[in-house]
């Protein structure tokens, strides 16, 4: 791999653990200040959309600036405001930046990735979930330590640097690195059926996955608060849970590298829903391994998920296929919340969320089984070896 292609590897796996940083900054913040609306989730998630559409008319690397220095900026606004509606504005804007990263950042990093898909989308995804554990520990120090503009001045500034960084990197030609590498005649009901698999998990993946990083900590502290030596370290364990995640996004991307999308995609999908019944009644420590083998296969299919697109979809349509997919993912993602509180509200523990999230889990598995498993993603010049196949 060029060093220049390793450089924007760098940068975009960068912008992935600040995007999620960002959005996760809001929850722990708002313990030291006024509560603010949630127009910056909303936009984040509405502004994903058209962001492929705006890459054909601006380019990918112009948006990858514009994401580094308008998150960093609308953060580091946050941090000066003065009243409740400056602030909601500000987050806003950083919300409608932060969106940019999914779409674009992740289509360019398959295409700096070169034959190694797989492996790097697995370390991206590390990186995402640094984000997610770091943003509640780092925000609530800076919050303590140096007040609560510091928790958005600290990563917008930090955010703008990258941006410097980024605009003096030499702009890559993505059309002459996907014409050295053209991409195959993939049978065009393969093609529908992975698009009908990507829209469809995407729905479920972005409600489960949202879902179970909201009550991870809480569960913790309900199934735990028995045992007086693990309760004191409930914040701990929840990160522990959530790095077990990490670790198998990168193992399943260098597996994915030398196998079809099916064998892992159906492993992690059989394993999902019973861990997730004997999660809903487990107490005491064996919520610890429970825990840690649903977050291991819900962050894995995340990496599965990306690399269906980077296999199935064409170069040009990369970018727009994943707007379209994360948008509908927000959308999935937005009920967590409220599904979440609504279920404990309702029974006064966690079980009924989890057993429910188990549900959408056999989604999951009836995605898998229905994805084709085709020897021809190893190989991609066998696609124009082959009729289009009725499978």
């Amino acid at each position: 791999m060029a060093s220049s292609a390793r450089r924007e590897i760098v940068l975009i796996n960068a912008a992935h653990l600040l995007t999620h940083y960002s959005l996760l900054i809001l929850p722990t913040a708002v313990l030291a200040m006024a509560r603010p609306d949630g127009e910056m989730f909303v936009l984040y998630g509405v502004g994903s959309l058209p962001q492929g559409w705006l890459a054909a008319r601006f380019g990918r690397n112009a948006l990858m600036a514009a994401f580094f220095f308008g998150t960093g900026l609308a953060l580091a606004a946050a941090a000066f405001v003065s009243t409740p509606l400056a602030l909601a504005l500000a987050l806003a804007a950083a919300g409608l930046f932060a969106a940019i990263y999914h779409p674009i950042g992740t289509a360019m990093l398959v295409e700096a990735a070169g034959d190694r898909v797989g492996r790097a989308i697995g370390i991206n995804g590390v990186f995402g979930n640094f984000g997610v554990a770091l943003a509640p520990v780092v925000t609530a120090f800076l919050a303590q330590q140096f007040g609560w503009r510091a928790a958005f001045l600290v990563p917008g500034a930090i955010c703008f640097g990258l941006g410097i960084a980024w605009m003096r990197e030499p702009p890559h030609d993505g059309a002459a690195r996907a014409a050295a590498r053209p991409f195959p005649e993939i049978p065009a009901p393969l093609v529908r059926r992975a698009v009908i698999v990507l829209l469809l998990i995407a729905i479920v993946s972005g409600l489960v996955f949202n879902a179970y990083t909201i009550l991870i900590p809480k569960l913790m502290q309900e199934r735990l608060a028995d045992d007086p030596q693990l309760l004191p370290i409930v914040g701990a364990l929840a990160f522990a849970v959530t790095l077990c995640g990490a670790a198998t996004q990168f193992t399943v991307g260098r597996l994915l590298d030398r196998s079809t999308l099916k064998r892992i995609f159906l492993p992690l999908a059989l394993v999902l829903a019973p861990a997730m019944i004997l999660l809903s009644v487990a107490k005491g420590w064996m919520v610890l391994p429970l825990a840690g083998i649903v977050a291991a296969t819900i962050f894995g299919q995340v990496t599965v998920n990306e690399t269906m697109t980077a296999r199935y979809i064409s170069p040009g349509l990369r970018a727009k296929m994943y707007s379209v997919r994360f948008f509908v993912g927000f959308l999935g993602a937005a009920a967590a919340a409220p599904l979440v509180g609504f279920l404990h509200e309702r029974t006064g523990s966690l079980t009924a969320s989890i057993v429910v999230l188990a549900g959408f889990a056999l989604v999951t598995l009836a995605c898998a089984l229905f994805f084709p498993n085709r020897p021809e993603e190893l190989r991609p010049e066998l696609w124009n070896a082959v009729p289009a196949p009725g499978e």
